[in-house]
């Protein structure tokens, strides 16, 4: 790609030489479009600089220069141009239709330079931050993805592209030292966005041109290592492209061969990735040729290897054997009769597609590493990328002119029909389907290249995602937040800081106040009015005020009022509690001991059982006034370990033997049968009469085989005696799950004395063994039990 160079005087650059450069590929039509801007830009363009010192007519001029080189339509050039002009030289964008850039180019001229004023505006910002974290990778991508949302017409980023390009060009040719934060913001946004949508011929000459700058030392050293100049490589790859395609032609098979050599920054990052020695780099010349069919690829092979000498252990069948991400092809590396090595890649069409268009397209493992291709792919981002990309290939498909000529239809029917996107201020808003359908539509179209007239009544082919997933919006350090579409200032507040949207009072959108429930759009720059202290509003929560888009937000709302009820909750029982102690004349009475003799684990989880009505208040005059003698005389209340059965002696487990008298039971442990289960009995030797439920399965294969030892029970008078039960409770494991289940047991106050529990992937299995009087227990505990939230309780 030839540079322009600069001229000292700004009205040189648009020469006659320039023009005829600059109109390469337009018709007539296309050409005055052109002309007419630069008489637009010509003198309000004099003695003015760019931001990096260049004169800004010479940097326009050179910038259509690139565009042309990239085939773009009639109105991306011109509109290349018109945006350099100063605002009141173009008139007030917020006039609409009595704008004289508008009346006198159109409106899709307009949308273009309010498109590209937005994304400068945006690179502005960034480069203004004062936010450490907004430096940090993350943001950079979420940076990436803001650019290419805002710019819903691909050649708003191609101007983006041209421009800073020429103006690492300018700092190249001239000498100039170039800013290290331009040449790593260069590195870290624009690269990455002309690598993701393939437009190499961009991206390599400004990696190189950024790599030189930040640095210089490791740029030249390579540069002296490389046998060859540029052209040299170039020349060389030429010749072997030619070679090829002359063998496959006499083999009568169909094939694009192509090649280029690799940049210097290629070469240093591989390198660094790879811990490779430049001796080890057998790749800095590759070729890539594609067939129809995966035999011709191995038939190209079979042509190759007799060409050229394979280099051992530099082969991979990629065909046989795909990589994880899907990705496809045939890689091998040989050296010509001097011992120069290059490297080759076939595939056929469809690997090709799906290596450029798919989940294993060559941006993403590039940038994401080796497990890149297996990244799911982020929604309408990804997609848009995608069809961008085909857009820009497009051109190059003679196969399908009809497709092409579609593209460029809508690009005038849309662009005509969105208008003006806004002021440059809050420009990007208008990102709509409609603009989305006039990406890439020049680049596309045989007409609008020429700029010919085209039907406004056609329609370009919609991208897949026509409404984003997520919206990209900033602080006022530059700081990109990622929010889901329709997200509000309140969403805004929450994502940064849970306090802060607690807080959130007001906001600021690009400086101007807006209510809160104002839907934000890419490219806003949000600041949160925020008061001391305070809490939301319940109507935050009401879907249909439409306070918040984002679940993350509403969960967070929610929260707050369900901790507020707690301490309600928790404050009226404590009152409550105390008022009692008050009449009883106990206020001396340590509460947490009070708790625990209640039952609870704390004083709060008392305070709420009060307060819910769960508990009786008159439980705790008995509990004061229990006397402390009596309950020492008392009969000991028996534990029961899970692992053992109970033994009751005789006249104490409530079980009445038919017809006999004195005689010792015992509740077998394999049923735990408890009142007023049907029971039966089972005489054993040297313990008794052992008692089952009758449906118990273990009694019914003792009775079947010894049949004279069953023996008729029932349930005589229980009066207090406890019996332990096993619960089986199923539930998906959670760390609060233990604590739930043992409240439930302590409001019932039932005694557990044995927990046997199992977790594997995540479901626990939970046998309690607690201590009950009736069934009508039973029945409580289980119930209570199934209302936890994901929990199965059963009686085993």
């Amino acid at each position: 790609m030839s540079s322009i160079v600069s001229s000292t005087d700004d009205v040189a650059p648009f020469d006659a030489g320039w023009r005829a450069r600059a109109c390469t590929g337009l018709d007539e039509a296309g050409a005055g479009l052109l002309d007419r801007a630069v008489q637009w830009v010509r003198e309000p363009l004099q003695g003015l600089q760019a931001s990096t010192g260049e004169p800004l007519a010479a940097h326009g001029a050179a910038v259509v220069g690139i565009l042309a080189e990239l085939g773009t339509d009639a109105v991306t050039r011109a509109s290349a141009l018109l945006t350099l002009l100063p605002p009141q030289s173009s008139g007030s964008l917020a006039r609409g239709a009595s704008d004289p850039l508008l009346k006198a180019f159109g409106a899709e001229v307009m949308s273009l330079v309010q498109g590209t004023r937005a994304l400068l505006r945006l690179g502005n910002l960034a480069g203004q931050s004062s936010d450490s974290a907004a430096a940090g990778g993350e943001q950079k991508e979420k940076q990436r993805k803001m650019l290419l949302a805002m710019a819903a017409d691909l050649r708003i980023v191609l101007m983006r592209l041209g421009s800073r390009l020429q103006s690492l060009r300018w700092y190249a040719s001239t000498r100039t030292p170039c800013p290290p934060e331009f040449a790593r913001e260069t590195m870290e946004l624009y690269t990455p966005l002309a690598n993701r949508l393939g437009i190499w011929q961009l991206k390599w000459e400004m990696e190189d041109l950024a790599f030189r700058f930040l640095e210089p030392q490791t740029y030249k050293d390579i540069a002296r290592r490389l046998e060859e100049k540029r052209k040299e490589r170039e020349g060389f790859i030429e010749a072997v492209v030619a070679q090829l395609q002359a063998a496959l032609h006499d083999a009568h098979i169909a094939a694009e061969v192509s090649g280029r050599p690799k940049h210097i920054y290629s070469i240093w990052n591989k390198m660094r990735i790879k811990h490779l020695s430049f001796e080890r780099l057998f790749d800095l010349r590759a070729l890539r040729v594609i067939v129809d069919d995966e035999r011709a690829c191995y038939a190209v092979l079979a042509i190759v290897h007799a060409l050229w000498t394979p280099v051992s252990d530099e082969f991979d069948d990629y065909i046989a054997r795909p990589k994880p991400n899907g990705y496809r092809s045939l890689h091998t590396v040989v050296a010509d009769e001097q011992g120069r090595s290059f490297e080759i890649q076939i595939r056929t069409h469809e690997m090709h597609q799906f290596a450029e268009y798919g989940m294993a397209a060559h941006w993403r493992y590039k940038e994401a590493g080796a497990r890149g291709g297996l990244q799911a792919a982020s929604g309408g981002y990804d997609r848009k990328i995608a069809w961008m990309r085909q857009l820009l290939a497009w051109d190059k498909d003679e196969a399908a002119p009809d497709a092409a000529a579609a593209a460029g239809a809508g690009a005038a029917g849309a662009a005509g029909a969105t208008g003006a996107a806004g002021t440059a201020g809050t420009a990007g808003t208008a990102g709509t389907a409609g603009t989305a359908g006039t990406a890439g539509a020049g680049r596309a179209a045989p007409q609008a290249r020429r700029g010919g007239a085209v039907p406004a009544s056609s329609s370009a082919p919609a991208p897949a995602a026509a409404a984003d997933e997520h919206i990209y919006v900033m602080t006022p350090q530059a700081r990109v937040i990622e929010l889901p579409a329709g997200a509000t200032p309140v969403d805004f507040a929450y994502y940064l800081h849970t306090d802060l949207g607690h807080r959130c009072r007001g906001a600021r959108v690009d400086g101007q106040m807006v209510p809160l429930l104002t839907r934000l759009a890419t490219g806003q720059t949000v600041e949160i009015i925020a008061a001391k202290s305070g809490g939301p509003s319940r109507d935050w929560l009401n879907p249909q005020l439409g306070y918040l888009a984002s679940p993350r937000s509403r969960s967070k709302v929610r929260a707050w009022f369900n901790a507020v009820e707690l301490q309600q909750r928790i404050a009226q029982g404590q009152a409550l509690v105390e008022k009692e102690l008050q009449r009883l004349g106990k206020t001396a009475v340590n509460l947490e001991q009070l708790a625990q003799q209640l039952g609870f684990a704390r004083a709060d989880d008392l305070y709420v059982a009060v307060a819910k009505e769960e508990f009786s208040l008159r439980q705790i005059d008995h509990v004061l006034n229990q006397p402390v003698q009596a309950a020492a005389e008392a009969a000991p209340r028996p534990a029961y370990p899970s692992a053992q059965a109970r033994e009751v002696p005789a006249g104490k487990s409530g079980v009445l033997v038919v017809g006999v008298d004195s005689l010792m039971t015992q509740l077998a442990r394999c049923c735990r049968p408890a009142p007023p289960d049907d029971i039966a009995g089972f005489v054993t030797r040297g313990r008794g009469v052992s008692i089952h439920r009758r449906d118990c399965p273990a009694y019914a294969a003792l009775v079947e085989r010894q049949p004279e030892r069953a023996i008729e029970v029932d349930w005589g008078d229980t009066g207090d005696t406890v019996y332990p039960v096993d619960i089986s409770i199923r539930a998906n494991d959670s760390p609060s799950l233990l604590r739930d289940i043992s409240e439930v047991f302590a409001r019932l106050r039932l005694s557990v004395v044995g927990v046997n529990t199992q977790s594997r992937r995540s479901l626990a299995h939970m046998v309690f063994t607690v201590e009950v009087k009736n069934g009508e227990q039973i029945g409580r505990a289980l119930a209570a039990l199934n209302e936890l939230a994901g929990v199965s309780a059963s009686r085993q």
